[in-house]
């Protein structure tokens, strides 16, 4: 949020500050913001938030991974040999085998790429210094006694980091096929089911990819703002948010643990993979999606379960 747009205390208040806004506000203190307000909220965050330089350098490192990949992949098959790709099933590597025959599979090997890390992490880090960062600057006590209150202020940055993940997967979706149009052929193309399907709708197939890949996100993003209302150290709640991505991916790699990992929030994240057959396997889709509506529930309340309740000193 902009630093101008922190409000001053209402008119009519002591200067001296003898009533606390924070800890007890009176009956005449509830305003109800107009939804104009509220999407200039909205925008001045957005606007705040892809304009730290923080921000950018995520960007520039997570579209800088397709040209990595496409480079390699053209030098490696510069001889006329093909590249060894994965054995089948089509998730991540098994991609990249198909790239030097058709530039668009680079988009879905860049995702794959991507999600199980990069990704991640840049949405944990803006996810993270949400709250925690304005405490940590000294503006979050002004900004919950601005009109939004503390609920509709949580909404928001919610809003925002969700609006990250989306731009963030659009950025490397973006940067691929630029790249594998630039560096290698493209038309039709194989789907892992061996059907064909034209250009075009490749395309609508890699759009829908890059929303999944986004919409997977919205649970390390939730968790992440949870992490952010428990510290006033924006660099304590990124690392602690890094920490616990990390973490979980580790876990999800143990057989012996394989009766929890359904419920990690990363074990469907590569399932984006089956958009690419024919027709579509929605089962593992469908787990992935409502897997992330739920940690997105459960940690976006017990954000605002601890948000609203907490004391606010800087």
């Amino acid at each position: 949020m902009s630093r101008a747009d922190v409000r001053d205390e209402p008119a009519g208040e002591p200067a001296g500050g003898a009533r606390d806004p924070l800890a007890h506000p009176g009956p005449g203190a509830a305003r109800t913001p107009s939804p104009l307000w509220s999407f200039g909220l909205f925008r001045s965050e957005l606007l705040t938030t892809f304009r730290r330089w923080r921000t950018l350098a995520l960007l520039t490192v997570l579209a800088a991974v397709p040209v990595l990949v496409g480079i390699a992949v053209k030098i490696e098959t510069s001889d006329g040999s093909s590249l060894g790709g994965g054995g089948g099933g089509g998730e991540g590597p098994a991609f990249i085998s198909q790239i030097s025959n058709n530039g668009l599979f680079l988009v879905f090997t860049a995702l794959a790429a991507t999600l199980p890390f990069f990704l991640p992490m840049a949405i944990g880090v803006v996810a993270g210094d949400a709250i925690a960062g304005e405490s940590s600057a000294g503006t979050l006590r002004y900004l919950v006694v601005a009109p939004a209150g503390r609920s509709r202020l949580l909404l928001t940055k919610y809003a925002t980091v969700v609006a990250f993940c989306l731009a963030a997967t659009l950025v490397v979706a973006v940067s691929a096929l630029a790249v594998g149009a630039l560096l290698f052929p493209v038309g039709d193309l194989i789907t892992i089911s061996g059907t064909r399907i034209t250009y075009a709708e490749g395309l609508g197939r890699a759009l829908l990819i890059a929303l999944v890949v986004a919409a997977s996100l919205v649970g390390i993003a939730a968790l992440g703002l949870f992490v952010s209302t428990l510290t006033g150290s924006g660099i304590a709640a990124m690392a602690t948010t890094v920490g616990l991505l990390i973490t979980v991916q580790i876990l999800d790699q143990i057989p012996q643990l394989d009766a929890l990992q359904p419920y990690f929030f990363s074990h469907y994240w590569l399932s984006f993979a089956d958009v690419m057959r024919e027709p579509v396997y929605w089962d593992d889709l469908v787990k992935n999606l409502g897997l992330q509506a739920l940690y997105a529930a459960v940690f976006g309340s017990a954000a605002w379960a601890r948000f609203t309740t907490k004391d606010i000193t800087a």
